[in-house]
């Protein structure tokens, strides 16, 4: 009989599905912020400059970017539980200990030389990872930055270990351009500050503007109404 086949098919579907990662979809179609490998030369994407380092010390500094940004998300993100923005963030911490480590260790050693002494290398270092963490604010684009970090993160669950600074060099950029405002991709958001409002009410307050009841014109204008 067919119908025994159909009922173990859709079980099967179910299972399958079962097993995907949940996610928020936000919007029909969201922005596609997909961008260009970054080595951490380019211009605010470890956040704050770094002059003269080294290419494994922007490397680190970029670990540290996704470390920074993967940890507001945990923290901003939770209006989501789909996402699975804490839980992820906790077992990256676990699972990509030593690589954190070492990215933090070597820019001790950035700091240290840059500032020439150790004590004013650690006060430049705790100077930049506040400026790192202030740089991930996702006050315009939540909902943009908490779907990208969620996708990034579930990645990062999958990186082999050590290998987590090619993660951060593949999706920084991605990152960094998933805090801008956007709604649907083809349709940007509406920028309220830019529509120009004028008064909807006549000026009721200004006596010189009627005439037993019935607004002067010549005397205060035509009223205007709201424009884009």
């Amino acid at each position: 009989m067919l119908v025994p086949r159909i009922v173990s098919t859709m079980a099967l579907g179910a299972c399958l599905f079962a097993a995907a990662p949940a996610s928020a979809q936000f919007f029909l179609k969201s922005r596609d912020f997909a961008g260009a490998r970054v080595t951490g030369a380019e211009p605010g994407m470890t956040g704050p400059a770094l002059p003269d380092a080294t290419p494994a010390e922007l490397r680190a500094a970029l670990v540290w970017n996704l470390r920074a940004a993967l940890n507001v998300a945990a923290l901003q993100c939770q209006f989501e539980p789909t996402l699975l923005t804490l839980g992820n963030y906790n077992a990256i911490l676990k699972d990509h200990e030593v690589e954190l480590r070492e990215s933090y260790v070597t820019l001790e050693k950035y700091f240290t030389r840059a500032y020439k002494n150790k004590k004013a290398g650690q006060t430049e270092l705790d100077r930049f990872g506040t400026r790192v963490y202030s740089g991930f604010s996702t006050v315009s684009g939540q909902l943009t930055f908490c779907q990208t970090s969620a996708t990034i993160g579930h990645d990062a669950l999958f990186t082999r270990r050590g290998a987590l600074g090619d993660l951060a060099q593949n999706r920084m950029r991605e990152l960094r351009d998933s805090l801008s405002p956007w709604g649907e991709q083809f349709r940007r958001s509406v920028n309220y500050a830019a529509l120009n409002v004028t008064p909807l009410l006549p000026p009721f307050g200004n006596n010189k503007c009627w005439r037993k009841g019935s607004y002067q014109a010549k005397k205060c204008g035509a009223l205007q109404v709201a424009t884009r």
